[in-house]
């Protein structure tokens, strides 16, 4: 079912564009998955069972995750650049049937052949996904039955940022209505062309951009990975309509826009998610690259997209991630009931894209849900007219003596010094208040950490204002681009 998003779009329209490299039509995408579809069958890929996918952004990707799920079985994509070990565990615990890996030696492999588990290697021969086992390629194929609608097509695992990783089943059903919202907020069409900058093994690029443009008839722009210094020469050649990613990205090209010749009109519109953007950052963006910013809000258990900002002439809110896009929103506090307009509580969400339940876990799914709803775990508020305001992860609230503290407001009140470029805010074990506020910052000018500690008390409560302001040179990312508190928390109380 979700191979049938290429469906019905002219043979001959451009669906991905590989910057030096092939442009394939719709007609010859369909042709590669459905071939690699039925020799996957052929060789006899189970239904419904994972399959592990370790290839980097590519179209040799794209083409294995649309054949494994156009041949029922369930894509278990992994970020490339894992460790042997890291691979091992992912691979094991999804229970995959096989791994598809690059040609050569690859950790990916080393991992699979510890586990037993078979690997299939695929490479690009004219177009067309070449599949080899055991250096055989493969040749018997067979027309797999289309999968249902409730049948699982993706698997992934959360960040576990506060638990070890849970397994995310999300089923074709899931992934198609999350296509829908986000093709119908950002009004995308066969006429746009959308660069694809994020990871295809996360669901920002996958749904929030791949798969939601190739779903309208649009054209997919597919470098191997994100380069600031090719960025704008290819958004030339291609005529990039919009772009979508996380904040530190949008930073990097906004600090380099002058040295790279950035056009002061750009695109039709540029996305950004899976982390805060700062008030500033945003009005940065739309001033120098003369489109408007779109912040959203999703998560893996949603199939991504649950709110965004509207485009013009809809109200864009600095700060807020906007109303909900298909997908009812509630905030509710601790007992499960609903709060009032304004008020803090646990972000809620349901709809037809956020997945059942997470996979042999009934100790979260018992926590997980209320009364059908999903807890995002992420705190906010919601306003009259309904759009919504992350106030931080409810795990990640700094509780100073009783007081309970949003490290994103700190996060805000720094970011809003001139000299600071990043931010993040976490809590610290303190022996008379619990916990005590920290910071860790990027400077782009002088500065001191008193002059950062008296801006902040200008601007929050006195117990908010962090007791300690660490300057440092970059802070640390997952390979996403977020900046988990944890982490950064970890560097700094070791």
């Amino acid at each position: 079912m979700l191979s049938s998003i290429l469906d019905g779009k002219p043979d001959g329209a451009a669906a991905v564009v590989v910057p030096g490299g092939p442009a394939v039509t719709y007609g010859e995408l369909r042709s590669s998955v459905d071939g690699a579809a039925g020799l996957l069958a052929g060789a006899g890929l189970e239904p419904e069972r994972p399959v592990a996918i370790a290839l980097g952004n590519g179209l040799e990707f794209l083409i294995a995750f649309l054949a494994v799920t156009r041949a029922g079985a369930v894509a278990a994509p992994l970020n490339p650049a894992y460790t042997a070990d890291e691979f091992a565990y992912y691979v094991g615990d999804a229970e995959s049937q096989i791994a598809v890996v690059p040609p050569g030696s690859h950790p990916a492999r080393d991992a699979a052949d510890s586990l037993d588990v078979p690997t299939f290697e695929v490479s690009l021969a004219g177009g067309e996904l070449a599949i080899r086992r055991a250096g055989v390629p493969l040749s018997a194929s067979v027309d797999p039955p289309p999968p249902a609608a409730d049948s699982t097509a993706l698997f992934l695992h959360t960040s576990g940022t506060t638990s070890r990783p849970k397994g995310v089943p999300l089923s074709h059903g899931n992934i198609v209505e999350s296509v829908r919202n986000i093709s119908a907020t950002y009004g995308l069409t066969g006429d746009d062309v959308a660069m694809v900058v994020m990871p295809l093994f996360h669901v920002h690029g996958l749904i929030g951009v791949a798969l939601s443009t190739l779903a309208t008839g649009g054209t997919i722009v597919l470098p191997p990975r994100f380069s600031a210094g090719a960025f704008w020469p290819v958004r030339q050649a291609t005529g990039a309509t919009w772009y979508s990613a996380v904040p530190t990205i949008h930073k990097i090209l906004l600090d380099r826009a002058d040295a790279d010749g950035a056009p002061a009109e750009s695109f039709r519109f540029i996305r950004s998610c899976s982390a805060p953007l700062s008030s500033g950052l945003m009005e940065g963006l739309e001033s120098r690259f003369g489109a408007p910013v779109v912040e959203a809000y999703g998560m893996t258990e949603a199939s991504h997209q649950m709110s965004s900002n509207p485009l013009p002439p809809g109200q864009r809110r600095p700060g807020s991630v906007g109303m909900g896009t298909g997908v009812q929103v509630s905030v509710r506090d601790d007992a499960g009931n609903e709060v009032r307009a304004g008020c803090r509580g646990e972000v809620c969400v349901r709809g037809p894209n956020v997945m059942g339940g997470y996979v042999n876990n009934p100790e979260a799914n018992a926590t997980a849900f209320w009364d059908g709803w999903f807890r995002t775990g992420d705190q906010g508020t919601l306003s009259e007219d309904g759009y919504l305001t992350l106030t931080g992860r409810l795990k990640e609230l700094i509780n100073r003596g009783g007081e309970k503290i949003s490290p994103v407001e700190v996060d805000q009140a720094l970011l809003s010094h001139p000299a600071v470029a990043e931010a993040v805010c976490f809590g610290a074990p303190d022996s008379k208040y619990g916990e005590s506020v920290r910071a860790a910052v990027v400077l782009v000018s002088e500065t001191t950490e008193d002059d950062v500690k008296a801006h902040c008390a200008d601007r929050l409560a006195a117990f908010k204002v962090p007791e300690t302001v660490y300057v440092v040179q970059d802070l640390p990312r997952t390979s996403t681009g977020k900046i988990q508190r944890r982490h950064v928390a970890a560097i700094f109380l070791e």
